[in-house]
């Protein structure tokens, strides 16, 4: 059970619920998604096997200035496969990584999406600042919950982008050590883009050609938008299909709960996007996306491999990301990392994204610094699909 004792500068909060309404309607978040207090009780009811906490940064007069979450969660290191896998075994001959349980991190970050997702700063405060009082509050945050303290192995704060390096390097003065890890693909929408068709028309014909094929080859796929009134018929097949996709990846911080769909579509309406691509009455794949502001941030998907070449549907899917943007007049889709090749050929370019990792043993820690050196994003073939 975390504790609610707080500081003179921080206030801490283990659920969602404990945080009272004159705190949101100081910060005046509710216009971020991820900072809405629906979207993030979403999260905490589904996952009943991840810790949450939030922490609220006060000034002076006891205002807020700034709310950060925090996850805790048990990180399998049997888990990480593929390009990783010899990592893993280096962490575990250095003794960075336990042999027999999980590693149990304090994570402050959105595990579920990419992106600067972890603190929302109120207008005109100073980010750097923050980020230093949030460094602090962390090491509060333990010492006010001393069985937590002796549980947790290590700190993650994750996902910032090039531009808040200069300000997020200040991390290193806690012991904190930073590491690069797979791009998130950020495809941009020009004004000029009204329709679909302009935005192949704005394709090298090469690009184009291989759009309308997928599109073709994508015809017979019957694509539905996923309902409160159908969502329990079709969620069983969909988390078969997200299971397949999940099992693939390098790491997961934590496996997503595909109940949460049904709070999000209840708590969010208009703005999660949530579609299924069938064959034959057969749900063959699922797409699902947040609408954050001016920008649609692709979210989990779920594809049926052995039918995916024949009928597109992973290229589909991503047409449709950018398709849903421009009839929705949006800037931006975030499509995430992973498979950032094949989403560098419909137009995303890499946005380089930066974590700070810490272990609570010093010594390990110096340790740490090195074999994160070792850790590097896969490299992938950009591909330049539009006219110059």
């Amino acid at each position: 059970m975390i504790c609610n004792t707080n500081t003179n500068t921080s206030l801490f909060f283990d659920s969602v619920d404990a945080i009272p309404a004159e705190i949101w309607e100081d910060l005046a978040c509710n216009n971020n998604i991820y900072f809405h207090p629906n979207y993030l009780k979403s999260l905490e009811k589904n996952h009943p096997e991840i810790g949450f906490a939030y922490i609220v940064l006060i000034d002076n007069n006891k205002k807020p200035t700034a709310i950060a979450n925090l996850k805790i969660v048990d990180f399998h290191v049997n888990s990480i496969k593929n390009d990783l896998e010899f990592l893993r075994n280096i962490g575990k001959k250095l003794h960075i990584i336990p042999d027999n349980k999980p590693l149990k991190l304090l994570i402050y970050g959105n595990i579920f999406v990419s992106g600067e997702h972890g603190v929302f700063i109120k207008k005109d405060e100073d980010k750097n600042a923050i980020l230093k009082e949030l460094a602090e509050s962390i090491n509060h945050f333990l010492n006010l919950n001393k069985d937590l303290k002796t549980k947790i192995d290590a700190f993650l704060i994750k996902d910032f982008v090039n531009e808040s390096l200069s300000i997020t390097d200040e991390l290193k003065a806690y012991n904190y050590h930073p590491f690069s890890v797979e791009p998130n693909m950020k495809l941009k929408l020009p004004k000029n883009w009204v329709t679909f068709d302009d935005y192949l028309m704005a394709m090298k014909t090469k690009f184009r050609v291989k759009a309308k094929r997928a599109l073709v080859l994508s015809k017979s796929l019957l694509i539905e938008n996923v309902t409160l009134d159908n969502i329990d018929e079709k969620l069983p097949k969909m988390s078969a299909l997200y299971k397949k996709v999940s099992s693939g990846a390098d790491f997961n911080l934590a496996n997503f709960n595909l109940e949460t769909y049904k709070d999000f579509k209840e708590k969010l309406g208009s703005n999660y996007i949530l579609k299924t691509y069938s064959i034959n009455d057969k749900i063959v794949g699922f797409m699902s996306g947040v609408i954050n502001q001016k920008s649609l941030d692709a979210h989990f998907v779920g594809i049926d491999y052995q039918l995916n070449k024949k009928y597109a549907i992973y290229q589909r899917m991503l047409y449709d990301y950018v398709e849903i943007a421009i009839e929705k007049k949006l800037k931006t889709v975030n499509f995430g990392r992973t498979a950032s090749e094949i989403k560098s050929s419909v137009g995303a370019v890499p946005q380089d994204l930066t974590m700070y990792l810490r272990h609570k043993k010093s010594i390990t820690n110096k340790i740490l610094k090195l074999f994160l050196q070792y850790v590097q994003p896969t490299s992938f073939r950009q591909k330049f699909p539009f006219k110059s």
